[in-house]
């Protein structure tokens, strides 16, 4: 039986940023960070095909953790009516564990997704994530800030990198206050729109 993992993937830009300055609702990756790279890697016609297995990958997993910042913008995440940016059937299908500073009841969504709230910490989120996965990969969403609270804290067990052809310059980045990692490749591919590295987390 294959060992149950938690697993990350990102996309970055070459300098290590997953977004820029001032996120909000009109700008969610930040005003430097052009969300038009991420979608032509996922999403452009015909070069879609030739990432399918990341695609695929990015939603394998029996459960999901994310911070609150990536579960809404601040000025809506709180709201009663906030119920996530990717209308009523979010593409998770399974369990959402968000990182929350205060309760809040479940929100059940179509498609099997259920955003649960957390706010006692990363490693409650990861317990609860691990139960509701069964037999399944737990997977950390983003964004950079709560996915480096858990490879600082040596709960990843491998990272999935995108790894897009630009340089943003500031914002939000990857391993910022992350303790030393040693990493092994152990699969690298891409296209000219953005090259894929899975790497293994040694601990």
């Amino acid at each position: 039986m294959s060992k149950i993992k938690v697993t990350c993937s990102l996309s970055i830009s070459l300098d290590g940023f997953t977004a820029g300055l001032n996120q909000s609702f009109e700008n969610p990756f930040g005003d430097n960070f052009d969300p038009n790279l991420l979608r032509r890697w996922m999403f452009a016609e015909p070069e879609k095909h030739k990432h399918k297995k990341e695609i695929d990958a990015i939603l394998d997993a029996g459960a999901f953790i994310m911070g609150s910042n990536m579960f809404g913008p601040k000025d809506r995440r709180n709201k009663p009516e906030w119920k996530g940016w990717w209308g009523d059937n979010p593409p998770y299908h399974a369990p959402v564990f968000v990182l929350s500073h205060k309760e809040r009841e479940p929100i059940e969504m179509e498609g099997g997704t259920t955003f649960n709230f957390v706010a006692d910490g990363i490693e409650s989120a990861l317990l609860k994530a691990k139960v509701a996965a069964g037999n399944r990969n737990v997977a950390i969403s983003g964004g950079a800030t709560t996915v480096n609270q858990y490879l600082a804290a040596r709960l990843i067990d491998e990272l999935w990198l995108h790894i897009l052809p630009v340089t943003v310059g500031a914002g939000t980045r990857l391993f910022e206050g992350v303790p030393p990692l040693n990493l092994e490749p152990i699969d690298v591919s891409g296209t000219g729109m953005v090259t894929h590295v899975r790497y293994n987390i040694f601990k």
